[in-house]
């Protein structure tokens, strides 16, 4: 018998798949998917749709039944009914409530890093300048890669370090082993962040400016004020927030006569997270300016770098356009903004994420389903912790599930399946 993907394939002809996928509501990949994996179970709404999209007078819908339905998923339920047949007791309980969930390694890394946040002294000896900074920069490195877990899993040890290194170096040393600490207590409230353990994220933020604070380093003390400005955002304090980065930005603008390229940076993340704030706030008239400035910033950079783990350059700041617009509710403009960004320029994998994920929310705003869940998956092949460990994202993937119109309600559907997502 013929195959669904033969005969859609032989009735397509001369239609092109993306056609196709136009008149019938969903998506050019999902449609080529149903062409060439077998494995790929159309609903019958998406079989009525392709059917009508193809003039097949009913053909389609009449091959789609006259296969095995186990093929496609449609016996699902009662198959499932069948297999309570019989449980009593216990047994019933657990197939229908589950078990629970075993304690994964998150968690635990997560306790690991409250105990090395709230110990008093630290009893192992001390590193070297050169080993604390190679410590720093691997967990800086990780996280950008959007590598959480790993990250989680060494912070414990690197906290240690740095309050060893800082308790016993002296002169120069001392001073850089605080600047490294206030990096190692940035990177730990911003992994706290991801997993949404606040607490936690307000005490290494706090850490951090600390730390900054003891290095004598005007520069530090401004990268750190980003963590605690996005601190500040999260525990939705964001008139505080935009007050806070903002007045840390011109405090920078008045003491550096002749800025770096990591002052450079510095200052224009604080005006990104400035205005980040006060999208969120609302205040369009102090988002478009703290975006302008930053532009104005980007430009006197000159490229896409990291400098001072900022990521910061022209690109980003149109990321954070992107991200503002959608704050306000302007999906098409953020769309815009998306197009114009270079995301093979962007030098982080943790910004190329953030990037997608916004741009998807924002075709979703707009209605367009096929093009939100394909972006959706571009992110998670960049970043796959973006998508499976942060349950904003995961609330996304119910969003498009629930909101999608028939054609791609299937396709959306399986790929929530894929990552546990129950709509």
């Amino acid at each position: 018998m013929e195959t669904f993907g033969e005969a859609l394939r032989r009735l397509r002809s001369d239609m092109s798949t993306r056609e196709l996928a136009r008149r019938a509501n969903c998506s050019k990949s999902y449609v080529s998917g149903l062409e060439n994996n077998p494995e790929i179970r159309p609903s019958a709404q998406v079989v009525a749709a392709l059917d009508e999209a193809l003039n097949a007078q009913g053909a389609l819908i009449a091959l789609h039944k006259s296969l095995d339905l186990a093929q496609y998923g449609d016996v699902e339920t009662d198959v499932r009914r069948r297999e309570f047949v019989g449980l009593t007791g216990a047994a019933l309980f657990t197939a229908v409530v589950g078990t629970a969930p075993k304690p994964d390694g998150t968690t635990a890394s997560i306790e690991q890093l409250a105990a090395a946040l709230t110990e008093y002294t630290v009893d192992q000896a001390a590193p070297t300048p050169s080993a604390l900074a190679s410590a720093v920069t691997e967990a800086k490195s990780r996280y950008q890669a959007c590598q959480y877990a790993e990250v989680l899993a060494m912070l414990p040890a690197l906290l240690r370090m740095a309050k060893v290194a800082c308790a016993t170096m002296t002169g120069d040393d001392r001073l850089r082993a605080h600047a490294l600490s206030a990096e190692a207590h940035h990177v730990a409230a911003s992994a706290l962040l991801k997993h949404d353990v606040k607490g936690l994220t307000w005490l290494a933020a706090d850490r951090s400016v600390q730390a900054a604070r003891a290095s004598e380093s005007p520069l530090m003390v401004g990268s750190s004020t980003r963590i605690i400005t996005h601190a500040l955002m999260d525990g939705g304090h964001h008139k505080a927030a935009a007050d806070t980065a903002s007045t840390a930005a011109a405090r920078m603008q008045t003491t550096v006569s002749t800025p770096t390229p990591d002052d450079l940076s510095v200052y224009g993340s604080l005006l990104l997270r400035g205005a980040t704030a006060a999208a969120r706030h609302g205040s369009r008239h102090t988002t478009a300016e703290l975006l302008d400035e930053a532009e104005q910033a980007g430009r006197r950079l000159g490229h896409e770098g990291n400098h001072m783990w900022t990521a910061f350059g022209p690109n980003n700041v149109l990321c954070h356009r992107v991200h503002t617009s959608l704050a306000f509710g302007d999906a098409g403009t953020a769309i815009e903004y998306a197009r114009q960004v270079n995301i093979d320029a962007l030098p982080i994998n943790e910004r190329k994420a953030t990037l997608l994920l916004d741009t998807s929310r924002a075709f979703l705003m707009w209605g367009k389903h096929d093009k939100a869940l394909d972006v959706l998956r571009a992110a998670g092949e960049i970043a796959p912790e973006e998508i499976t460990g942060r349950q904003a994202t995961l609330s996304l993937v119910r969003d498009i599930v629930a909101t999608a119109p028939v054609g791609i309600r299937r396709e959306a559907r399986e790929y929530a399946h894929s990552l546990g997502v129950t709509a």
